[in-house]
Order: C-alpha cells, then sequence, then structure tokens
C-alpha cells in the first residue's frame, strides 16, 4: 500500500505542469551558471593553476557551485512541491476516505514522503546530466562529484519531510507553501550567519545546509548522515502523529 501511495503522488506530481515547468527553470538558472563558472575557469583559473597553491580542478570550480546553487534553490522549489501533499487532502475533503482505508497513518506518510523522494530524485537527475557533459572538455573527479549528488539529495529529503509536515497542519497549499517557505530560509540563513567553530556547538549545525557542506568537499560523514536521517524522521513522526490526532477527532 506505501508504493501504491508512491506511485500516485509520483504520477500526480508529473501529470501537472508543476514539476516539468520547475526542471525547465533549474535547468536554465544552473545552465546559465555553469556556462560563466566553466568560462571563468578555462579564462582565468586554468592558466593560473602555478599560482594558486591549492589545485581546483573542472569539479571543484565548476560543478559542486552548481550544486551549492542548487542547494539554495531548495528553499523556493521544495514549498511548491509539497504544498499540496496533504493540503489538497483537506480541502478536497478526500483525507477522511484516507482515514477510512485500513491503513495506518504510517504508511499513508511514508508512501506520500516516498512519492516526494521520487519526484526529488528524478529531478536530481535530469539536472546532473549537464555537469557530465563537462566530460567533453576535462575530466570529472567522480568521488567528489558523486558525494555532492549524495548530499544534495539528502538536504532535498530534509526539505521536503519539512514541508510534507508542514502541508499536514493546513487545509490551504498557499499557506504551507509560505509556511515551508519560511522554515527553510531561517534554516538556510542559520548556515551563513553563525561561524564555523568545530570545535563547539553553534546554531548553524541546525540547518541542513551547514551539514551539506562537508559532501560538498568530498567528506562522507556519519555525523552528518546520522544528522539527516534523524532530521527526516523527526519532522515525519510529528506528520503521523497530527494525522494520527487528525483521525481520533474525526
Amino acid at each position: 500500500m506505501i508504493f501504491t501511495i508512491a506511485a500516485r503522488e509520483l504520477r500526480m506530481a508529473f501529470l501537472s505542469p508543476i514539476a516539468w515547468v520547475l526542471i525547465g527553470v533549474l535547468q536554465i538558472v544552473l545552465g546559465f551558471m555553469t556556462g560563466f563558472n566553466f568560462e571563468n575557469f578555462i579564462s582565468f583559473v586554468q592558466p593560473q593553476q602555478h599560482l594558486i597553491k591549492q589545485h581546483l580542478g573542472v569539479t571543484d570550480f565548476v560543478i559542486i557551485p552548481q550544486y551549492g546553487i542548487l542547494a539554495i534553490t531548495m528553499v523556493f522549489t521544495i514549498p511548491i512541491i509539497t504544498m499540496r501533499v496533504f493540503s489538497d487532502e483537506r480541502r478536497n475533503q478526500t483525507l477522511a476516505l484516507l482515514f477510512s482505508a485500513p491503513i495506518s497513518m504510517t504508511e499513508i506518510v511514508v508512501g506520500k514522503y516516498l512519492g516526494l523522494l521520487f519526484t526529488l530524485f528524478i529531478m536530481l537527475l535530469i539536472i546532473s546530466i549537464m555537469p557530465i557533459c563537462v566530460l567533453f572538455f576535462g575530466s570529472i573527479d567522480f568521488g567528489l562529484f558523486f558525494s555532492s549528488i549524495i548530499g544534495t539529495f539528502l538536504l532535498m529529503s530534509s526539505c521536503a519531510a519539512i514541508g510534507l509536515y508542514i502541508s499536514s497542519l493546513t487545509t490551504n497549499p498557499i499557506i504551507s507553501a509560505l509556511l515551508t517557505f519560511f522554515a527553510l530560509l531561517m534554516l538556510w540563513a542559520l548556515s551563513i550567519a553563525t561561524g564555523d567553530s568545530p570545535d563547539k556547538f553553534s546554531l548553524a549545525d541546525l540547518s541542513m545546509f551547514h551539514h551539506l557542506q562537508p559532501f560538498q568537499r568530498g567528506l562522507f560523514s556519519s555525523h552528518d548522515f546520522i544528522y539527516f536521517i534523524l532530521f527526516i524522521t523527526v519532522f515525519l513522526v510529528l506528520a503521523v502523529r497530527r494525522l494520527d490526532r487528525d483521525r481520533l477527532q474525526g
């Protein structure tokens, strides 16, 4: 039943023009930035490599910044993707049908979340075709490349968990999108407004954007991976508890 719900969510996402428009816009923005960075790399960075102590390859200068920009665009993209997950069910009064079905709230939440993950994974795959094209002009550090993809997908998954939970709170998709946007904006602001102090806890440690940075340096840290898993789990549990309360009240 979980995969049936997930397949329904995935089908609804790509039957509407929203997912395709978002992919198109992201491709245009990231394509422009990739071309700009690649031109700078060829014109300025590569000829002066002998003057720079740290060697910078095309992966460091062109591909990794692209995934950094993609992470920031999730602040605007995820609210649009997640705003209808439960809000539409409430508004169309079809949530009661799910409540009456012989399935648990956990199955409903996990099914809808998996549908979101499949949607985001397809988007990430399509967007990742562009960096592969760099192979025609130079070599790629595939370890760093795949580390960035994994980190970006974990960040997208965390953002989706927040959006799913907020969508379970309201009947209005616009309100859901706005609340999700401000929540993600606050978390992004935390990651850049506080200093990077590895020796002690800082507010930046609460932000998934902060925990993405090691992946973009090619470092797979169990600490950061566990953070993403716990972050996702917390918001999925909150969504389950919210729906369980609604089911009991109904």
